[in-house]
């Protein structure tokens, strides 16, 4: 069986491919799986350090700007051509997109051929690639059941959550702990801000470890994101702190399966990738969305898992210090709303999402 994946741009839409080609590959070794990103996507390196290959094509989104819309409009052109060759080429059985600008061109241009095309979308609200692919698409996997009312024929929905890689499963919170050289009775937050970070969570969390530097029970796992890394450091000495064993501050969070499992509570973005990795881990959450998110999908995206129980939402604006410390301490001196929000939180996640969507595409397949 020959396998086409399309998508990129950011780690949302590329890991979740990963995650289903690995499930593919575990159910049959020899099929066949080629990637297919844009040029300027995150994907040219992450694809092939996870075993796959890859061929890049140009791809651009649209703005404001005519010029730059001009310019983009070309490099679009240029990439339905680019896909149409790798199409012909490469004879799919199957094409799957998980969203961004390469899958755009990759999708449709199998579908006008009469390959079956599936389409995963991660977010509560779904991007504009995705509406469009998903008028025709075989099936419209959701990420969160709210995106179905964006997409018509709910027959062709399929609710599968957003799948996460294997190490996000079955997480013993007190191993992980003592490879860590974290004490089980000892109160652990991790923060991060995605691969890039966040300015405004760093802001708030300077305030959290200023307060809590002192209490050896309480740890800070600190994810800065390598563009705010010397900053974060910088602002602490200056505070006369210096990270050590309590305060663990790191630029890039290679092992987040392993801080989450260690984790009593996380505060972070709430990007689909994001909200799936948690729930999956069953971390309770603060969860503080990006505000200019398209169509406000973060903050959607973190309502799941809030309604249920498992998280609270601090919207940017009515972010502050006092805000964050308070809501903090209040659930460390409240274990048992702490495991309440735990379980909720957990009843929001799966870790069978690659799969449901590798019974749903082998099941058409085989028919």
């Amino acid at each position: 069986m020959k396998i086409m994946m399309t998508g990129g741009g950011t780690g949302g839409h590329i890991y979740p491919a990963i995650a289903i080609a690995d499930e593919m590959k575990r159910r049959m070794e020899d099929a066949e799986i080629l990637f297919v990103g844009a040029e300027i996507g995150m994907e040219k390196d992450i694809v092939p350090e996870s075993g796959y290959e890859i061929a890049l094509i140009s791809a651009d989104g649209f703005g404001r700007n005519l010029r730059a819309n001009a310019r983009a409009a070309k490099r679009v052109l240029k990439g339905r051509q680019q896909a149409k060759e790798l199409i012909r080429t490469f004879e799919p059985d199957v094409v799957i997109g998980t969203g961004g600008y390469a899958s755009a061109p990759v999708v449709s241009t199998a579908e006008r051929r009469g390959i079956p095309t599936y389409i995963h979308e991660q977010n509560a609200i779904p991007g504009k690639t995705n509406k469009f692919l998903g008028r025709k698409a075989r099936k419209i996997f959701l990420g969160f059941s709210r995106a179905g009312e964006f997409f018509r024929d709910p027959g062709r929905h399929v609710l599968t959550g957003n799948p996460v890689r294997s190490e996000f499963a079955d997480l013993d919170k007190n191993e992980i702990r003592r490879r860590l050289g974290i004490p089980e009775d000892h109160f652990v937050v991790l923060a991060f801000g995605g691969s890039q970070g966040a300015g405004r969570l760093n802001r708030e969390m300077v305030h959290v470890i200023e307060k809590h530097a002192g209490d050896p029970a309480f740890h800070v796992l600190l994810g800065t994101g390598s563009y705010y890394y010397n900053a974060v450091l910088s602002e602490l000495a200056e505070k006369g702190i210096e990270p050590g064993e309590n305060i663990r501050v790191m630029e890039y969070i290679h092992d987040m399966a392993d801080l989450l499992g260690a984790s009593d509570l996380v505060i972070s973005r709430s990007g689909a990738l994001t909200v799936a990795e948690v729930t999956a881990c069953g971390v309770p959450a603060i969860f503080v969305p990006f505000p200019q998110a398209t169509e406000n999908h973060q903050y959607y995206n973190a309502l799941s898992v809030a309604s249920a129980g498992g998280a609270l939402i601090i919207e940017e604006e009515n972010l502050d210090r006092e805000r964050m410390n308070n809501e903090i301490d209040r659930l460390r001196d409240n274990p048992a709303r702490l495991a309440d929000m735990r379980s909720k939180c957990a009843s929001c996640g799966t870790t069978r999402a690659a799969e449901k969507i590798c019974d749903t595409v082998l099941a058409d397949y085989r028919r």
